[in-house]
């Protein structure tokens, strides 16, 4: 369909400055332009606007990750990772902290190398690259030597590692089934299910799953008593 330019504002309840932003800055294609001062619009700007916005209020992304990520859209959802740029600077979640390289990470929170090498080996410390390391990466040490600390074995976080790498396959596979049915109509659907299946649905959840089996086991300690 085609569309006035009111009836796109309409549609997506983005201003028409925003709208001629984005053209200017390439997020969008230029309208088709019918005579002098009228412009028609396509579903395919109402998608990607919709895209744009999901992905500038709900997942922070900046209008040049944005504009990286839509240069790759036609190969998005066909076999091609190129386009997941946004998402995997949240997934690695260290926006706005402080990077190390190893040996000033060991420095700087005093830890030791010998343990950081075998959390590393063991996969319980996961730096984003190898030479790239957080304060979320000494948070997991820390809580490793408590557990040392008080001689409990530091198995659930290894069981962590387990079911995490089996979620992460799940999660591929979610993918590829998006690839299969991917096509210009359903473009901003597709990526609402993914960025909420991993940042939304996943943490929901989980959350919940341990909420309610310690809810109920104390709900039992109370009956007992």
């Amino acid at each position: 369909m085609e569309y006035k330019i009111s009836e796109v504002v309409a549609k997506t309840n983005v201003p028409k400055s925003t709208i001629l932003y984005y053209i200017k800055e390439g997020l969008l294609p230029e309208a088709k332009k019918i005579k002098l001062n009228v412009h028609k619009y396509s579903d395919e700007h109402i998608e990607l606007i919709r895209y744009i916005k999901y992905m500038q209020e709900r997942m922070g992304s900046s209008i040049e990750e944005i504009k990286e990520a839509l240069r790759k859209k036609n190969s998005s959802f066909a076999g091609s990772y190129t386009m997941l740029a946004p998402l995997m600077k949240t997934l690695s979640d260290d926006s706005g902290l402080e990077h190390y390289t190893k040996q000033e990470f060991i420095e700087h929170f005093a830890i030791d190398k010998d343990l950081l090498q075998k959390l590393i080996e063991d996969e319980i410390v996961l730096p984003v690259n190898q030479d790239d390391f957080t304060k979320k990466d000494a948070t997991i040490v820390t809580l490793v030597e408590h557990f040392l600390e008080v001689g409990i074995p530091y198995s659930i976080l290894q069981e962590y590692i387990k079911h995490a790498t089996i979620l992460a396959n799940i999660e591929q596979e979610m993918l590829e089934k998006l690839c299969d049915v991917r096509d210009e109509e359903n473009f901003t659907t597709l990526w609402k299910i993914m960025f909420d299946t991993l940042f939304h649905a996943k943490k929901y959840l989980f959350n919940r799953s341990t909420y309610k089996l310690l809810f109920q086991r104390a709900k039992e300690e109370i009956t007992q008593k």
